[in-house]
């Protein structure tokens, strides 16, 4: 498998190409995302695992909404059966795919059980929203960072390509850190794009003159962005890796005997 290098004004064709492929077919990416999200709540419910669960479906998820894009790429309306892709490409990759959500899940644990041994974790609501918070959250944020790096395309890797778990996070963390400054534009520009639905929003809401109608807008429009950065996720999968497309027969092939593409990038 050949690790693409990309200029880093790609970052900003990938956000581009993420949100003009949310608009093709909106209600279903929208839809599939509130799936997931609906998912991961009711897991985060079950006593004593829920948590576990909820993080662990993370990969799985990601790799769903990622073929979701592509379907909507193909014009197709992506169906929530497509949620579920990681789990119906044969029990060896189901397998794989299993292992690096329960690697996600523990690598998450262990930034939640760092933290508090250096800071103060508030445990109410009205303590977490403290100014003080803001370096805690900025911790947090700096600590997640190589876990997001490592399992950014894993999941695309174990599923569409049969790279083994720990394989993945290591072409994952290679291919982020040879384009860092295409992954970089890429975060800095969702970032303005964030600000500009956050202000837009704001005035909406300043118009409506009403706390409780401002309130009942920010949370579907933080959901729809998170719905369209996930949509652009799939581009930088396929344009970071030079390897056999996904929807090539190869990997259209359920079945445990596909053959598994070259190991060394």
């Amino acid at each position: 498998m050949k690790l693409n290098i990309v200029p880093a004004r790609t970052g900003i064709t990938w956000v581009k190409l993420g949100i003009q492929t949310f608009f093709k077919q909106p209600l279903a990416l929208a839809g599939l995302f509130f799936m997931y999200m609906a998912a991961a709540t009711l897991a985060s419910l079950i006593p004593v695992i829920g948590v576990v669960l909820a993080l662990a479906i993370v990969p799985a998820a990601t790799l769903g909404l990622m073929a979701a894009t592509l379907e909507a790429t193909k014009g197709r309306f992506p169906m929530p059966a497509i949620l579920v892709s990681a789990f119906r490409a044969g029990q060896q990759r189901a397998r794989a795919m299993m292992v690096l959500g329960f690697l996600y899940a523990a690598a998450c644990l262990l930034i939640v059980s760092v933290v508090p041994l250096f800071f103060d974790v508030p445990v109410s609501r009205e303590s977490a929203l403290a100014p003080e918070m803001q370096g805690v959250m900025l911790v947090i944020m700096v600590l997640y960072l190589p876990i997001s790096i490592l399992f950014w395309h894993a999941p695309a890797l174990v599923h569409w390509h049969g790279v083994t778990p720990v394989k993945s996070l290591f072409f994952s963390a290679v291919v982020c850190f040879r384009n860092a400054g295409a992954y970089a534009l890429f975060g800095l520009t969702w970032m303005v794009v964030l600000m500009l639905i956050g202000l837009a929003v704001s005035l909406l809401a300043g118009l409506l003159a009403s706390p409780e109608a401002a309130a009942a807008l920010v949370m579907p429009a933080a959901l729809l962005m998170a719905a369209m950065f996930s949509s652009s996720l799939y581009f930088t999968f396929r344009d970071s890796f030079d390897a056999t497309p996904p929807d090539s027969p190869v990997n259209n092939d359920n079945t445990d005997n596909n053959p598994t593409p070259g190991e060394t990038p």
